[in-house]
């Protein structure tokens, strides 16, 4: 659902890029709010006046008494405290307070990924990365930690072009192909207020995949995590999708990982 707010930048946009009103409305029709994670650094000099951190890449877990490293080891590349989300900024359900800790390889596939929910208030203790296999010390991938700071945007379906008014312009001429990414790029940026937000985290929203989009079938996003977000040197896309409804009753465990590079 857009806003009379979101309605009118896009519309706005439109006007400045050459696109009819129909084609714009088809766009607005297509899209969904999202949520990006970004650092510091990429927000513009007014949002950075008003920023509070919401997320942080990697570091150790803070684990409830009695809960362990995932199965797996694989590294926290993610902690996301609910309660600093802006609530109105996504159309997926998340929990309003604790953290969600998200577990996975960015480097290659991984085996075996893990979102878990920590309830605020509940007794914690940060973990070590040190374990034993097969006797053998071993230690568990622990990233840079740094905080991201939550910034509203939007997201559009990839099917939207193929809207009617929309796929009448672009049969009218060959250029309307870059006409359509300028515009699109236009939008977006303008939803998140000017901020960079082309390497980051983001939450909800329609997927942007390099390959096929998982969040298809009745599946919606929860997270898309560029490796670049938590490694610069890691050039992966990591994807996190579930059912509305694994996402409304918390239902982390019936989550899917899907690598993209």
């Amino acid at each position: 659902m857009s806003t009379p707010i979101v309605e009118e930048l896009v519309l706005r946009t439109a006007e400045t890029h050459g696109v009819p009103g129909p084609v714009a409305q088809e766009l607005l029709a297509g899209s969904r709010p999202c949520l990006y994670l970004v650092p510091f650094d990429s927000l513009t000099p007014a949002q950075q006046h008003e920023a509070r951190p919401a997320a942080r890449t990697g570091g150790l877990p803070c684990l409830p008494d009695g809960v362990d490293w995932p199965d797996g080891r694989n590294p926290l590349v993610l902690t996301v405290d609910c309660a600093a989300l802006p609530r109105a900024a996504l159309d997926i359900e998340l929990p309003s307070d604790g953290s969600l800790l998200f577990f996975t390889a960015i480097e290659y596939e991984p085996e075996s990924s893990v979102v878990l929910h920590v309830p605020a208030g509940a007794r914690t203790t940060q973990r070590s990365a040190a374990y034993e296999l097969n006797g053998e010390p071993e230690q568990v991938r622990v990233y840079q930690p740094d905080d991201l700071y939550p910034l509203p945007g939007r997201s559009f379906s990839p099917d939207w072009r193929d809207a009617p008014a929309t796929s009448a312009f672009l049969d009218s001429r060959a250029d309307r192909d870059d006409i359509l990414d300028d515009f699109e790029d236009a939008v977006r940026s303008a939803a998140a207020g000017g901020a960079s937000h082309a390497v980051a985290v983001q939450l909800g929203g329609h997927s942007t995949p390099w390959q096929s989009p998982p969040d298809a079938g009745g599946l919606v996003l929860l997270a898309q995590i560029h490796g670049q977000s938590i490694d610069l040197d890691v050039y992966t896309q990591t994807l996190v999708v579930g059912t509305r409804e694994d996402l409304a009753t918390r239902r982390y465990e019936a989550l899917t990982f899907e690598q993209q590079v």
